[in-house]
């Protein structure tokens, strides 16, 4: 496999780890099992039977606790500290072929990745519940679905897409999520003003 195509699932794949990281890993074991993706590295061991039951397993949970308002936001708390270190690793694996040295720095740049997407998904998704109906959660919860699994089959089949993308949301994130903590901010000072007052 090419340094190109490795970068590009390296990439993908840690950073789709902070929106969705069953669905992540279960794409990348199914492709690799059926479709004929050869996964770079040590990242074949998605393709292990028990690997990819166990993620499409979570992934079933994890698609519906993420379309109830506040359950989702609970949810991504817990993921922090799953997300983010598996997209460090996934990033890791991608380049297990390589010096070692090669391998630190893609695990670390894979974790910044998962932590700008996953930062980005809980932020947006708090605000997004400060909203009284569930259809804005619910259309949020699929476009996310839609985006790991698009994302990963992007990452095998146009690698320069997945990068161009992956380098275009964290610089979104970037500028986005400040705004969105400072959104949250002034919610929780009103709703405290109004439970004091």
């Amino acid at each position: 496999m090419s340094f190109l195509s490795t970068l590009a699932l390296a990439m993908g794949s840690s950073w789709v780890s902070g929106i969705n990281l069953y669905a992540a890993v279960a794409t990348l074991g199914l492709l690799g099992r059926f479709a004929g993706l050869k996964l770079p590295g040590e990242l074949g061991m998605v393709t292990n039977w028990w690997v990819i039951g166990v993620a499409l397993g979570l992934y079933v949970i994890e698609f519906f606790a993420d379309k109830v308002p506040l359950i989702d936001s609970a949810w991504d708390a817990i993921h922090t500290f799953i997300r983010i270190p598996a997209g460090a690793v996934l990033a890791a694996a991608s380049f297990g072929d390589f010096d070692k040295g090669v391998q630190v720095i893609a695990f670390l740049i894979g974790g910044g990745l998962a932590f700008s997407s996953h930062g980005t998904k809980a932020a947006t998704r708090a605000a997004i519940n400060t909203s009284p109906e569930p259809a804005s959660n619910i259309a949020a919860s699929l476009a996310e679905d839609v985006l790991a699994v698009g994302s990963i089959l992007l990452a095998w089949l146009f690698p320069i897409a997945v990068i161009i993308i992956v380098v275009t949301a964290v610089i979104v994130s970037i500028v986005l999520v400040p705004r969105i903590v400072k959104y949250l901010r002034s919610v929780v000072g009103s709703l405290r003003k109004l439970v004091g007052g």
